[in-house]
């Protein structure tokens, strides 16, 4: 008994020691068994709540003679060393990161003084030359390095094989790491710790050519597998096939390679190319794959298939990859195409003399590719909807897979043209092989169907932004589609037990769409989506069965400042729940700017917006403008637009369909050039001729109005520039900070003029904006509110509206400052033209 009291004692005087030490914030020594039982519940939960802590204690009798604070303090250390270690271990993979691309900063530095010495050598000699009069060439516009043609029959042998690799290696080094070619930066695409990577292109040389070099962190053999497929990035390649495979005596393989490539549009035949392609290592431990063109017009697996391209020229060209101390690689690209440009139509051919879309096309979208696969599988990209991103990018593939073969329409895949109506505006194809019977899913499979017909046109858009027309056609798709003609489609895809074709019954488009993105890419160029089309049915048939309509939606090249870069939007129907390798029949749009040549740009002329059908006008000349013109502040910008849609048919009645599809492409081309007309920039920009278009003038005299109306009412100056007359009054309005926005005086005020902060503000477009009325941008308590003012603003011309809320057409709620409203006198100042709100320092909530 005294022994227990004894014990009962010493086991209160150390709880009393323990509490003490704790209340002077003294240390506590954990032992293994404590520490192991508290990591187990903060791998559960890092931060427990007070009644989980006490929990703790009771349910753990090792940690009985902890205080429930100080196990508080452990798990407070606890996140802040887990924290420390994150940003250790971000810390160290970025400095990984600006060292290796320091390196590289470093080498392109080399490159470039050495660049700079050849030319201070050549001017030298020039100067020489001009003194002696002796009549030189100047050979700098050409590459350094002569390339000579090499033919098949130079391949016959394996030392010929090899003498011809080994040539092709010394030149695609000497441009990927040397001066062979005169490299200049990309425009827009400045070099830094979180670009993908530095990207230059060819200033004057045969052919165009790029070169981009980046730190990928994948092993040099992967992205040798990844680059040599060049099928799964390069999605203007149609088909790559590898007839000829030969080991080279340094450990490399020697490939004959022949590679045929879609065509950008419906105006200019597609391009093949026979090449022989070299891998090998170097002795710094570096992997090279370095190709160039063979001679030999028929060569290739199929001649008949041949016949349908026109043969291209691969100049030494290739990629260089250097393992990275730590792991990694760094990656040198270079891509020199001869693309023929005698066989296109003069209109086009900037489009083939243009580095920047090789660059885009080739070039930078393998680095991008690369780096892609590199951030999936390292787990830093997550996707929508569980889908993976093997599957997602097949679905990207095969659609625009799907657009290219549309708009290609080779016989070889089945593709013939029927007869047209007289008018040869649109294309009509149709592939009788192409059903979706053979579909991999057999619960998709329709036995009905006799094929799929393509309708498809071309046209010439002058001062549209390619970017901004397809970021307008993905946002207001209800602007220019026609609902019905998507049920059509979308039957094909639907098990339906209704009608001759499943899924068509009569419905009501509601007019919204909901966009739920699927991925993207790692710098948002592209983006997968599904989009939903809401619809009702109409009558009381079958009230609760969904009428709504799926999309499978590819677009990319919404980015304004991309130079170069292909704008497109592709879609097809899909079912609501499609599988992975659900049946795709894709329709959509491709814009391609296409970049004036250095003679052109001098001698541009300012015209109007306008439209061309090019199968009508492909060598059109510019119309001729009589008045002055300012080339200092804007010049014409043209672009290519290629149209297709795809329609699924029966046998019986492929002729309504054909006729149905004309039509309705016909339809869609009249929406996209009003469109184009409402949001080119020259209808508000400042770079409008003494002939500018209809609408010109009366945004000019409006913007007038509007300055001159705000400072006779409120005494003071709208605009902080001071301009009062002509085009740069109107260039300050629309680039106003403030949302200005301007209603007519009718019963049900209607919205007639915005800017583009106001454009922003309510999420829509000019061509959208007459259709918004005022009381749609407030509820209830707003408009309640509006209605006594609109007596003060018509008896002394304005009045100050508190802050409050509104709404955007997309149903964001929005909150504003204050609010300005005056009345917008006529010119003669005798009536009055509209009212005109301001708000100021507005913002989505």
């Amino acid at each position: 008994m005294a022994m227990v009291v004894q014990h009962q004692q010493h086991k209160e005087i150390n709880d009393s020691i323990t509490k003490h030490q704790l209340d002077n914030g003294k240390y506590v020594r954990y032992t293994t068994e404590q520490v192991e039982a508290l990591e187990r519940v903060y791998a559960q939960c890092p931060k427990p709540s007070s009644l989980r802590r006490q929990q703790l204690i009771r349910e753990c009798p090792i940690l009985s003679n902890i205080e429930p604070k100080q196990i508080k303090v452990w798990f407070q250390n606890r996140r802040c060393r887990e924290k420390q270690r994150k940003e250790s271990s971000r810390l160290h993979t970025v400095n990984k990161k600006l060292s290796a691309m320091n390196k590289l900063l470093m080498e392109e530095n080399d490159r470039l003084q050495k660049q700079v010495s050849q030319l201070v050598c050549e001017n030298g000699h020039m100067r020489q030359q001009m003194h002696t009069g002796s009549a030189a060439t100047d050979a700098s516009c050409e590459s350094v390095i002569t390339t000579p043609q090499h033919s098949l029959r130079d391949a016959n042998n394996p030392a010929g094989l090899l003498s011809i690799a080994e040539e092709t290696l010394a030149e695609f080094l000497s441009k990927a790491t040397g001066t062979a070619v005169d490299w200049v930066q990309m425009p827009g695409m400045k070099p830094g710790p979180d670009s993908v990577g530095i990207f230059t292109i060819s200033q004057s040389c045969s052919g165009v050519a790029a070169r981009a070099c980046g730190l990928v962190s994948l092993e040099p053999t992967k992205i040798v597998e990844i680059l040599k497929d060049r099928p799964s990035w390069f999605r203007d390649c149609r088909s790559l096939e590898i007839f000829t495979v030969f080991p080279a005596g340094n450990g490399g393989t020697i490939e004959l390679v022949y590679m045929q490539t879609f065509s950008p549009t419906t105006l200019a035949p597609a391009r093949d190319f026979l090449t022989l392609r070299y891998t090998t290592s170097l002795d710094n431990g570096s992997l090279v794959v370095c190709e160039r063109s063979l001679t030999g017009s028929d060569a290739g697996p199929n001649p008949a298939a041949v016949s349908q391209f026109v043969r291209g020229e691969m100049l030494p060209s290739g990629y260089l990859i250097r393992p990275c101390e730590g792991g990694g690689s760094v990656i040198h690209i270079v891509d020199h195409l001869n693309l023929e440009v005698w066989s296109v139509p003069e209109v086009l051919r900037p489009l083939y003399e243009s580095s920047k879309v090789v660059a885009q096309k080739m070039t930078i979208a393998a680095l991008r590719y690369i780096r892609q696969i590199a951030q999936e599988s390292s787990g830093e990209v997550v996707y929508e909807l569980g889908r993976q991103p093997a599957v997602l990018r097949t679905l990207s593939q095969r659609l625009s897979r799907g657009f290219n073969d549309a708009i290609n329409g080779f016989s070889d895949d089945g593709w013939s043209l029927m007869n047209c109506d007289g008018v040869e505006d649109v294309i009509i194809a149709v592939n009788s092989n192409k059903n979706l019977n053979n579909s991999m899913n057999p619960s998709n499979s329709l036995t009905y169907l006799g094929g799929v017909l393509c309708a498809k046109a071309s046209m010439l858009f002058q001062n549209v932004q390619p970017a901004m027309l397809v970021r307008f056609l993905r946002e207001h798709r209800s602007e220019w589609a026609d609902f019905n003609v998507d049920a059509y489609s979308a039957a094909s895809v639907k098990a339906n037990p209704y009608n001759t074709y499943p899924g068509m019954r009569r419905t009501r488009f509601t007019g919204s769409q909901i966009i739920m993105p699927l991925g993207h890419t790692i710098e948002h160029e592209e983006m997968l989506e599904v989009v939903r089309l809401e619809g009702h049915a109409i009558g009381q048939d079958d009230p609760y069965m969904s009428r709504d309509i799926h999309l499978l939606q590819l677009c990319n090249g919404l980015d304004e400042n991309a130079v170069g870069a292909c704008s497109e939007l592709v879609f097809a129907p899909i079912d609501e729940m499609f599988p992975d390798d659900a049946p795709l029949v894709p329709s959509g749009f491709r814009i391609i700017p296409l970049d004036p040549k250095s003679g052109e740009v001098k001698n541009a002329l300012v015209t109007t917006h306008r439209t061309l059908d090019l199968t009508s006008n492909l060598d059109a000349t510019p119309t001729t403008n009589n008045g002055p013109t300012d080339m200092s502040t804007c010049q014409t910008a043209r672009s290519v637009l290629t149209i297709a849609f795809q329609f699924p048919f029966e046998n019986n009645l492929a002729e309504s369909v054909a006729t149905m599809a004309r039509q309705y492409v016909r339809s869609v081309i009249n929406s996209v050039q009003r469109v184009a007309m409402a949001i080119s920039p020259s209808a508000l920009s400042p770079c409008v001729g003494p002939n500018p278009s209809p609408g010109s003038p009366g945004a000019l005299t409006l913007a007038q109005c509007i300055c001159q109306s705000y400072t006779y009412h409120l005494g003071a100056d709208l605009l902080s520039s001071g301009s009062v007359v002509g085009d740069s009054l109107l260039k300050d309005l629309w680039q106003h900070q403030d949302a200005i926005l301007c209603c007519s005086l009718k019963s049900l005020p209607v919205f007639m003029f915005a800017n583009q902060a106001g454009l922003n503000m309510l999420e829509t477009t000019l061509i959208s904006l007459q259709d918004i009325t005022l009381d749609k941008m407030f509820d209830d308590s707003g408009r309640k509110a509006l209605v006594p003012e609109f007596a003060k603003i018509m008896q002394q011309g304005y009045a100050h509206l508190p802050g409050g809320f509104c709404m955007s057409t997309m149903g964001r709620h929005i909150t504003y400052e204050q609010a300005v409203a005056w009345k917008v006198l006529a010119a003669d100042e005798s009536s009055v033209h509209c009212l005109a709100f301001s708000f100021v320092n507005w913002s989505f909530v």
